[in-house]
């Protein structure tokens, strides 16, 4: 029997020596500058050249640690200072972003060199996003026709998915604001974006980035109003932006109206309030009565919990627009408006099942309450009813519209008559 004592294994591996085209040359931030710029003077100005340069540089030279500068090379030539200067002491190059003329054609070819360079390195792509927002942040320190460039390439990288809308939020700082920077640099921007897609597709960027309600905030408070916006914008040759900033602040403005017409019928403030209230608002925000009406349609039916019950809904819908009735009323002084009206409650019979029964009685409510009157109601029936519902609808509508085509009396004497012919409970 074997006494000795049994030895513990051990672990031994060997050590592979990593293959030298495998290695990235280590230099510090002033020997990567000095090899980039060599590089780039060697190609000249030729741009197709530039980016093969760059594609071969990237297996030996350390992209990833020193992508600032990298970049601030691309861009202005040399390493930059804080606030935006060169350096004196250091190696510069022309072949960059600032010292390329001045046009969009131009810039449109830089913005394939980065393209081509972040598919190429994907990890670079963090690194450019986070340069621009620190170029921008710098625009002050640019000459201004530095700034047109860096404005039209950052409009074109926008366009074609190589930056996120997200950069755009060092536009707002505050002394960029201040001093008319900003807008003067969402001018060129958004000329180069706009050019290369249209204005619906800078709309869906910038909704990505939840910054479509803030493109007045490139402007100092004292001068953020859609008319301000407009002009500036649009003298500048913008009009399609200015119309897409009028659209958004007449949406968010529909919105707070809606939102505070619901709370106040909530608190149950008059009428006469409210009223007051809405047309303020209209007048205020350029809101037109057949949008207002609408709106006040959509308050007045949520602000009540309805009986699943079809055979109940409609007892309690009569008996709420009722009460509603001189506040709809207030609202529908033109044809478009009652047409638009009519137009609402179908749909909403028509999305709400249970309310299918009730389409009838509420317009003959509204008829003898004066919400609505012959001629709209009439056309709704002839031609302008949507498709939703449309046959069940019209056949509800059937008698009632005979009986306006054909009645002779008074108009007083015709409404006390409706509740007879259409059913006493609509009765006032």
């Amino acid at each position: 029997m074997n006494n000795q004592k049994q030895q513990k294994p051990t672990l031994s591996g060997q050590r592979f020596k990593t293959r030298k085209r495998d290695e990235k040359e280590r230099f510090d931030p002033t020997q990567f500058q000095d090899c980039i710029i060599q590089g780039l003077t060697e190609t000249g100005t030729d741009l197709e050249a530039v980016a093969k340069f760059l594609d071969a540089s990237g297996a030996k030279l350390d992209y990833r640690r020193y992508a600032e500068t990298l970049f601030d090379i691309l861009v202005a030539g040399g390493m930059l200072a804080p606030g935006g200067t060169l350096a004196d002491d250091m190696m510069r190059t022309d072949v960059c972003v600032f010292a390329a003329q001045e046009d969009l054609e131009t810039m449109q070819a830089f913005a394939q060199v980065f393209n081509k360079l972040i598919r190429r390195y994907k990890y670079l792509e963090k690194g450019f996003e986070d340069e621009v927002k620190k170029l921008l942040l710098f625009l002050k320190g640019f000459s201004e026709s530095e700034r047109n460039k860096l404005a039209m390439l950052t409009g074109v990288l926008l366009a074609n998915g190589t930056l996120n809308a997200s950069i755009l939020n060092s536009l707002y700082n505050e002394n960029l604001v201040k001093e008319g920077v900003s807008a003067a640099f969402a001018v060129k921007l958004f000329k180069s974006w706009i050019n290369e897609k249209d204005i619906n597709a800078v709309a869906a960027s910038l909704r990505k980035v939840s910054m479509d309600n803030r493109l007045m905030e490139l402007f100092p408070a004292n001068k953020q109003s859609v008319e301000h916006f407009t002009k500036y914008f649009t003298e500048a040759g913008l009009k399609e932006l200015s119309e897409y900033v009028r659209n958004q602040q007449t949406i968010g403005a529909r919105k707070e109206l809606q939102k505070e017409l619901q709370e106040q019928m909530s608190r149950g403030d008059p009428f006469k309030d409210i009223i007051l209230y809405v047309k303020e608002e209209m007048k205020k925000n350029n809101i037109p009565e057949p949008v207002v009406i609408g709106i006040v349609w959509s308050s007045v039916m949520s602000t009540v919990e309805w009986n699943k019950k079809e055979e109940l809904v409609a007892e309690q819908a009569i008996k709420h627009l009722k009460q509603y009735s001189p506040l709809l009323a207030a609202f529908t002084t033109q044809g478009q408006s009652e047409l638009t009206l009519l137009l609402k409650i179908q749909e909403y019979c028509y999305d709400n099942i249970h309310f299918m029964k009730a389409f009838q009685k509420i317009v003959v409510l509204f008829y003898k309450a004066e919400v609505l009157s012959e001629e709209p109601i009439l056309k709704w029936y002839k031609d302008a009813h949507v498709a939703k519902g449309k046959s069940v609808f019209l056949e509800q509508m059937k008698k009632f519209v005979e009986w306006l085509k054909n009645a002779e009396e008074d108009v007083v004497i015709r409404k006390r008559n409706v509740a007879t012919l259409f059913g006493g409970k609509t009765s006032c």
